[in-house]
């Protein structure tokens, strides 16, 4: 069976991150997301790919390539106008039955075999059993495995039960979504499509039960990232010096040094040509990218610092999702509790939006510079580009490209 994987969004909650590359190649565990799904879609036995890209595509493109690295076979569709999922899945034409992820979402190789198997029909859909309905596709589901209802983020709930983002269709899908009409939000909306066949009888669902990870805001990626991180073997393929303490399962790529006087507690993942310390603090639950310098007395706890990032002298950062390319200055910090202690929130789309966290650091986009002793207070986005200078105490979101200096006002006596 053929795959198809929706990967053309923008990503606009997990904004600064993806103001520079597609979400579906921000890093978890040390690979991007596109990767884990297609290597569950692999061990599944999924050996045809198509990828729809839109937004920052080539980036996809240029990583995957034809797809022999991976020994599968990877085309690409690309989708100019990105007007709703329903249209999404109108830009393939396959003549038989063809699974269909989502480009943000993780999930096990044997729930995808579990969905292929289950199905019949026009539509057959995974879903979950969660704590926040609220936020998704909700679902009502007789014991049969019939669906009976879709309902999309609604304000109660009829139930805890999901839409995964997993289906397998058969080609009469193409004739219900070319019915689906706009919605208010101006998007053609495959929920709309499951709808009408709903009431058709056309639509299965089937409950996962392995791995699934949606990572649609900043906090789901810290979530997804240390979840996966859970599931690396241990392994040391770089240099570790004399002095060195390590506890817990660290992965750690080939041409990657730990210093001596550094101690890391795992689960932590290193990337290739990665330099820890001297005497650097890695935290469980961090991911540390390709070519970082992690040095003199810096601590990371439950973070994600992507590829070529120097934080290098007397810095904390916890809690916090730092892109690609970025430099610390000495003492550059970031909180990541309130002094109230009471639940971080972060801007989401403008809006104040709660997180459900008492620890949340901030989310720094790429070639972010920070100057000596800045201070970020928790649930602050730097957006991508920009340059904090030094001893500034950053209260606020700062936009994209922004320079931002605290002035130094004299008096004469």
């Amino acid at each position: 069976m053929r795959a198809l994987i929706l990967a053309a969004g923008k990503g606009t909650r997990l904004e600064p991150l993806t103001e520079t590359q597609p979400k579906a190649m921000l890093p978890v565990a040390g690979k991007p997301i596109l990767q884990h799904i297609l290597e569950a879609l692999r061990e599944a036995g999924v050996r045809e790919v198509s990828v729809l890209i839109g937004y920052l595509g080539e980036a996809i493109r240029e990583r995957f390539g034809d797809g022999s690295e991976l020994g599968m076979r990877i085309e690409y569709i690309f989708q100019e106008e990105r007007l709703g999922t329903a249209h999404a899945i109108a830009q393939s034409r396959f003549t038989g039955d063809f699974l269909v992820l989502n480009g943000d979402t993780i999930v096990s190789a044997a729930d995808i075999l579990r969905v292929m198997e289950a199905h019949s029909g026009v539509a057959t859909l995974g879903f979950r059993r969660v704590e926040n309905p609220e936020s998704y596709g909700v679902l009502r589901v007789d014991s049969s495995g019939r669906v009976l209802e879709v309902v999309e983020k609604p304000e109660r709930p009829v139930s805890n039960t999901i839409n995964a983002g997993i289906y397998v269709f058969s080609p009469e899908i193409y004739a219900a979504v070319e019915r689906v009409p706009r919605s208010p939000r101006g998007e053609y909306e495959l929920t709309s499509a499951l709808q009408m066949l709903v009431e058709e009888g056309e639509v299965r669902g089937v409950e996962l039960t392995g791995v699934w990870m949606d990572i649609g805001t900043p906090w789901q990626y810290l979530e997804a990232n240390a979840a996966m991180l859970e599931r690396l073997p241990h392994r040391i393929a770089g240099e570790v010096e004399g002095r060195v303490s390590i506890s817990g399962r660290v992965y750690m790529e080939e041409g990657a040094l730990i210093r001596s006087g550094s101690y890391v507690q795992g689960p932590v993942y290193i990337g290739r040509g990665a330099v820890i310390g001297p005497c650097a603090y890695l935290r469980s639950h961090s991911s540390i990218g390709e070519g970082c310098r992690i040095g003199n007395s810096v601590e990371v706890k439950n973070s994600v610092i992507m590829e070529h990032t120097h934080i290098s002298h007397l810095s904390y950062v916890g809690d916090s999702v730092v892109g690609r390319r970025c430099n610390f200055g000495a003492g550059a910090k970031v909180g990541n509790l309130r002094l109230d202690e009471g639940e971080v929130k972060v801007k989401v789309r403008g809006v104040l939006t709660p997180t459900g966290r008492r620890k949340l650091g901030a989310i720094i986009g790429d070639d972010v510079k920070l100057g000596l002793n800045v201070m970020i207070n928790a649930g602050r986005k730097i957006g991508s580009g920009a340059k904090i200078g030094p001893g500034v105490v950053v209260y606020r979101d700062v936009k994209r490209g922004s320079f931002v200096v605290a002035e130094q006002v004299q008096r004469e006596r």
